[in-house]
């Protein structure tokens, strides 16, 4: 079968067979009889022969650190595809596990072997990052991280901890600690911590903000670290932490240590994640929309790709506190 006998069948010219291919414009009703004959005969075109007419590659780069880290990363990866699936485009994966080596070598490949674009679920920054993202010659959208001058889709990072340790000080909370991650990823590190730090410091209690440890993105990491905030500041009744995952792995210190939750110690999160909800207590945290931003990012970027949008185009999306068990004592 070729796009000539396929016209043949449908009664069309093969121009408009090669229109209904490419997602050119074609009336509803030879659209219809094209898409009779091809589901009838199981006709599939080259993507060799359309990439060579067409320089495209119907092909798009998804760059993450590490899809089981969190459930985050499987909803920003639906979005995108949920939003991809239905324009024809097919996604390659790259999973970096956390190592930006092989973020950087992920962009060049995608690079080199012209995909039509990449959507890059960041981390951090470096230099080399910047100096690879300059190269690109393809377009880039960016999920979880702003960066100026690139089309990106993030979160308000800052205002949520903001609000969820200002809830704890309303609660009467007024010696609390904070385990966080390493400030490079400016969004889950710095702005989460910044929102922490301003929060306490607006209700006069400046010596707070000194109170944190920098943990991993695990429960293991978040169960070491809340030991070793305990041991630094003892008497602690709120405990405010960068994730999910490491909330997880403060309560199980402090259940191990007899500690009640949230008796003497609150404990927050971050993310929704179903860890958040089947742990005992259930834990207060932050939701964020990952599916949206995936689904947002894959419009942004299809919007350059079919429509020559280029103006950059930056997208903060918002939060809902979920108060649960694990900050609201009896």
């Amino acid at each position: 079968m070729n796009i000539a006998e396929i016209a043949r069948l449908a009664g069309v010219s093969s121009a408009a067979v090669s229109r209904y291919f490419n997602n050119g414009y074609i009336s509803e009703e030879k659209r219809a009889r094209i898409k009779k004959v091809v589901e009838e005969t199981g006709y599939r075109p080259s993507l060799q022969a359309q990439t060579l007419r067409t320089r495209k590659t119907k092909l798009v780069g998804l760059v993450l650190p590490k899809i089981d880290s969190a459930a985050a990363m499987g909803n920003v990866v639906a979005g995108v595809l949920a939003t991809l699936n239905e324009t024809g485009y097919h996604v390659l994966l790259a999973d970096t596990q956390n190592d930006p080596g092989k973020e950087l070598e992920y962009l060049t490949f995608f690079n080199e072997k012209q995909v039509d674009g990449v959507i890059l679920v960041a981390t951090v920054f470096t230099a080399s990052h910047k100096k690879t993202l300059k190269e690109m010659a393809v377009p880039v959208v960016i999920v979880g991280q702003k960066l100026s001058g690139y089309h990106c889709v993030y979160h308000d990072d800052y205002h949520a901890i903001y609000d969820i340790t200002r809830r704890l000080l309303e609660r009467g909370r007024r010696n609390l600690g904070y385990v966080g991650v390493f400030h490079q990823d400016k969004a889950v590190g710095l702005e989460r911590y910044c929102g922490y730090a301003d929060a306490v410091k607006a209700w006069g209690l400046e010596a707070l903000a000194r109170r944190h440890v920098t943990a991993g993105f695990t429960m293991e990491s978040g169960y070491e670290k809340a030991g070793e905030l305990m041991e630094r500041h003892g008497g602690l009744d709120g405990i405010v932490c960068a994730t999910d995952s490491i909330a997880v792995g403060v309560m199980k210190y402090l259940k191990e240590k007899g500690i009640e939750i949230p008796g003497t110690v609150a404990v927050t999160g971050q993310g929704d994640s179903m860890l958040s909800q089947v742990v005992t207590p259930a834990l207060t945290t932050i939701r964020y929309s990952y599916e949206e931003s995936g689904r947002l990012a894959a419009v942004m970027l299809l919007e350059m790709l079919e429509k020559k949008k280029r103006g950059m185009k930056e997208i903060k999306l918002g939060y809902s506190l979920v108060e649960r068990e694990s900050t609201m004592a009896e």
